[in-house]
């Protein structure tokens, strides 16, 4: 490049501009080549109607590079408008399990014409990724690793990796496999580099080793690397036999993913699965729809309840005024403890089995939520009559009463509810989740109309009742 093109101090986008106006490909491939990963993709985010252009003129391994990292739907609209002969190279060079996670997001019809372009062993090992469960540990896991044998010394291994490992995912960690294929171990370069040449790997290895199962959860995948602390972690079958490897880039991708879902579910919608300005805004509606039915038809319960107390409304119109904050109550503390467990549940800090201990936690802290919530509304009512007499009737000290007790019900059953939720639906192989904070406010609201109006039958009967 000539030098009034080097980088100094000048923008990036401003030289990138420049170069495109000069219509050179040779000066616009050699510009591409010098820069950082990060900052092309930077560029392709700038100027995404030059995406297809940037990817093209870039050499292949770089052109993988960027596009592996990349949104799903940059990598669609690069794919389309891409030239068969760079969409072929790029496929076949991508790691398998980045492959697999790209083709899986397009149509059936889209994945045949592409998996076309792919070499015959490419294809294989594509086809092959692509017929596990969706969700499973097998559409994450690459064949791409490097294996030795027991009887290897360390100077074999040092030189198998010499030969193989330039075509491996990862060297940080060496499998070691018996002659069936069955996983015997692992071994960190780290540990082959301080040994002795002619030590012999059956005489290193300790037989302590973590795998998963190509038919795990990937959720599962993500407990296992965080309490293993590992960048890789061989997968196997039903028979331990070695299938691939799974590293800590494509654990942190599903986190992400994982994470974002439960954000959105939580927030009482579907899982959008794309980036929210470029969906359109008919399947925006469809997402978010049928929460929004669920959760209105949940709240004509309420309605409901409240008719069914319309006698004692009508006798004591001033229990009217306190419906929002009992509701209000009942509903902060259930989205309070739900939000806890299902977050606590997603990290791997409890699991279905704790469901006591948490019981009876959130029964003790409700009955302290509870009591302060209930102390506080008790006193409001008391100072609020001395202040303005008679506001609250002829008996405003069984009206904070009522008021107190009911809240100290409220927040009780809200944390119960709250934190048992999820973990029920957990049991029933379902998304905790789905138990989002307008769900179990919504759950809430109908129950605390009836532990409202229970306990001013109770306390009022026989002077407002």
């Amino acid at each position: 490049m000539s030098d009034e093109l080097k980088i100094d101090e000048v923008n990036l986008s401003e030289v990138f501009l420049e170069v495109l106006s000069k219509n050179d490909e040779t000066l616009l491939r050699e510009f591409l080549d010098e820069q950082n990963i990060s900052d092309v993709v930077e560029l392709v985010n700038e100027f995404p109607e030059q995406e297809a252009n940037i990817i093209d003129h870039m050499t292949v391994h770089r052109a993988v590079s960027v596009f592996k990292i990349l949104d799903i739907n940059q990598q669609k609209d690069i794919i389309k408008e891409l030239p068969a002969r760079k969409t072929a190279k790029i496929l076949n060079e991508l790691p398998p399990d980045d492959r697999t996670d790209f083709l899986e997001e397009l149509p059936k019809a889209a994945i045949r014409d592409l998996i076309k372009l792919l070499d015959p062993e490419e294809r294989k090992i594509t086809l092959s990724l692509l017929g596990y469960p969706e969700d499973s540990v097998g559409r994450l896991m690459t064949p791409d690793y490097v294996y030795v044998y027991p009887h290897y010394t360390v100077a074999h291994v040092l030189e198998t990796i010499r030969r193989y490992g330039k075509n491996s995912e990862t060297i940080d960690v060496i499998y070691i496999i018996d002659e069936n294929g069955g996983l015997v171990d692992d071994i960190r370069i780290r540990d082959l580099l301080l040994a002795q040449p002619n030590d012999l790997i059956k005489d290193i290895i300790d037989g302590r080793f973590v795998a998963l199962n190509v038919y795990d959860d990937q959720e599962h995948a993500s407990q296992v690397f965080k309490m293993n602390n590992r960048t890789a972690i061989p997968v196997v079958d039903d028979n331990n036999v070695l299938l691939g490897i799974v590293t800590i880039d494509d654990i942190l991708w599903v986190t992400n993913e994982e994470f974002s879902e439960d954000m959105q579910k939580m927030g009482g919608t579907e899982a959008l699965n794309e980036p929210y300005l470029d969906i359109s805004l008919g399947k925006l509606f469809q997402k978010r729809i049928t929460w929004l039915v669920i959760l209105f038809l949940g709240e004509m319960f309420t309605a409901t309840a409240m008719g069914y107390f319309e006698g004692e409304i009508q006798k004591a119109v001033v229990l009217a005024l306190f419906i929002p904050l009992i509701l209000s109550s009942g509903g902060n503390s259930g989205s309070q403890a739900s939000t806890l467990i299902i977050q606590a549940m997603s990290v791997g800090e409890i699991t279905i089995a704790d469901w006591w201990r948490i019981l009876r936690r959130e029964l003790i802290s409700g009955l302290l939520l509870g009591t302060v919530l209930g102390v506080i509304g008790f006193f409001r009512i008391i100072i609020w009559h001395a202040i303005k007499p008679g506001f609250y009737g002829q008996h405003p000290y069984l009206v904070a009463f009522t008021i107190g007790f009911t809240l100290l019900g409220v927040v009780i059953w809200g944390t119960i509810a709250g934190s048992m939720l999820p973990i029920v639906l957990k049991k029933l192989g379902a998304d905790p989740a789905a138990s989002s904070a307008p769900f179990v406010a919504t759950l809430v609201d109908v129950t605390a109309l009836i532990i409202y109006f229970s306990v001013a039958t109770i306390t009022l009967s026989g002077t407002l009742l």
